[in-house]
């Protein structure tokens, strides 16, 4: 089954049980799919693109989140929140904050960096392996932690 398949299948089965936030995020994500593949560019839905819809969606809803914690709207946070977690249902498995520190200090071993001017040796290539599966605003925090350090 493919991707557009499986958020086409989930979606029938929200609209089914009658689940408001499923289905609307469902939609959303559908839209993103919908918009890719009439885009023009002759391109295939890969795994790399379906991840990029996922993460610009679920960017959105984190963007949200942050602004309403700022404007003091809980009514809307909750949905943001909810509407976070069932992107996440799709995203692949996010490395924990040591796996990314351990995975940083090997690179940063291996290229043979020493301080913040080798920050971008260490970002490329830790960036290249890591997407999809480390967020990389940690994974800037961490390479700058530890450039600082050395």
């Amino acid at each position: 089954m493919t991707f557009a398949d499986k958020i086409n299948e989930d979606l029938k089965n929200a609209m089914k049980s009658g689940d408001k936030v499923r289905l609307d995020t469902l939609r959303s994500i559908r839209a993103a799919i919908i918009e890719f593949e009439k885009s023009g560019d002759k391109a295939e839905m890969t795994p790399e693109m379906e991840f990029k819809i996922l993460n610009g969606a679920a960017k959105k809803r984190k963007d949200a989140i942050e602004m309403y914690k700022n404007a003091n709207r809980p009514e809307l946070l909750e949905k943001e929140e909810a509407e976070l977690s069932i992107i996440q249902e799709y995203l692949p498995k996010m490395m924990d904050e040591s796996e990314v520190r351990q995975f940083i200090k090997d690179k940063i071993v291996a290229i043979g960096a020493v301080g913040m001017k080798d920050m971008g040796k260490v970002m490329g290539p830790s960036m290249k392996e890591l997407n999809g599966k480390a967020d990389g605003s940690l994974v800037q925090k961490i390479v700058k932690e530890l450039l600082e350090g050395s």
